[in-house]
């Protein structure tokens, strides 16, 4: 019993250490590179979400659909809960945008809808990652150029000038993020040995509490959709935390919405397409059914009040509490 839970506790702290290192050494590529501020905060999410990508494609390969579906999805609705709600509890209020709400809510809406029907069976895995994709690259290629470009495109320049304005509105939220040292060569080997150490690190913590879930007879979905969940989102918690106390509102949606749709696109539906996802169950459908409502539901005031007040931020935090209560007697029930 003791060893295991060492090995869970070892692999928790190496893989989520690691990542945060990670995090850093790619923003610092990233800027040697003249990325966006928006592009570099997708690919800090990339990295950021690294540990529970690497656990839930870990599951998937393994045959525990239940388990890897769960750590991607239910880290979605952990990321909702620690990153919005907590973070508008600790910074009493949140700022946004209408226009960064809208932009950035509607990609993740669209992907949070993808992974629905593919959780729940409506729509092949594969469908349903070719759907989230057309949302999440065109909004890729729109940070990565600033909105450059964007009147050649055959729409009204009414809308053009509306996308061009919600972009320029949000690089400015995400720019001055702190001073990002120069990159140097050795930043690329550190990356590296990171990502080797989150992957490893991972591994361990998912075999570790996929072992202790089956000695205790655990539902895969409880392990992954509750506790892997969890332990795997802190990074991303920390630093929303930290961004919301410092008034930086679409920095703090941002993390939380793209760090939703990377997981949903690499650790959920690229896997899923590639060896399946198993057949749908009622825990699932449910962890899914969550994630997507509660997207709509927190976009829907973020929009409505331009931002987040601490007690909206508490409604979101009960709605998890709330969550992981219903899970647990759906997923322990005869």
């Amino acid at each position: 019993m003791a060893f295991p839970v060492a090995a869970f506790l070892v692999g928790a702290a190496v893989s989520l250490g690691a990542s945060w290192l990670l995090v850093s050494r790619l923003e610092r590529i990233g800027d040697r590179l003249g990325l966006s501020e928006a592009l570099l905060g997708l690919l800090a999410a990339l990295a950021a979400d690294a540990p529970e990508v690497t656990a839930a494609v870990t599951a998937l390969v393994r045959g525990e659909h239940q388990l890897g579906a769960g750590v991607v999805v239910g880290s979605n609705v952990f990321n909702l809960a620690a990153l919005l709600g907590l973070g508008a509890i600790v910074a009493g209020w949140i700022s946004l945008h209408r226009r960064v709400v809208l932009l950035t809510g509607l990609v993740a809406a669209w992907i949070a809808a993808a992974c629905l029907g593919a959780v729940t069976g409506v729509v092949p895995p594969g469908i349903a990652l070719a759907v989230a994709l057309a949302a999440l690259a065109p909004y890729a290629v729109v940070l990565g150029t600033e909105g450059r470009g964007l009147g050649r495109l055959p729409v009204p320049q009414s809308w053009l000038r509306w996308l061009a304005a919600a972009v320029a509105e949000e690089e400015l939220e995400l720019e001055n993020g702190g001073d990002r040292a120069r990159a140097r060569p050795r930043d690329a080997v550190v990356a590296g040995l990171s990502l080797l150490l989150v992957v490893g690190g991972s591994v361990v913590m998912e075999r570790t509490a996929s072992a202790l879930g089956e000695r205790y007879a655990v539902p895969q979905i409880v392990v992954g959709g509750l506790v892997l969940a969890a332990v795997t989102s802190l990074p991303n918690a920390v630093a929303a935390i930290y961004l919301s106390v410092r008034g930086r509102g679409a920095a703090v949606l941002s993390t939380a919405l793209n760090s939703n749709a990377i997981n949903v696109v690499v650790g959920l539906l690229v896997p899923a397409t590639i060896i399946g996802l198993g057949a749908p169950s009622a825990s699932a459908t449910l962890t899914a059914t969550w994630y997507a409502g509660l997207t709509v539901v927190a976009l829907a005031i973020a929009y409505r009040d331009r931002g987040l007040r601490r007690d909206t931020g508490a409604l979101i935090v009960a709605a998890y509490l709330a969550f992981a209560v219903v899970l647990l007697v759906v997923a322990t029930r005869p």
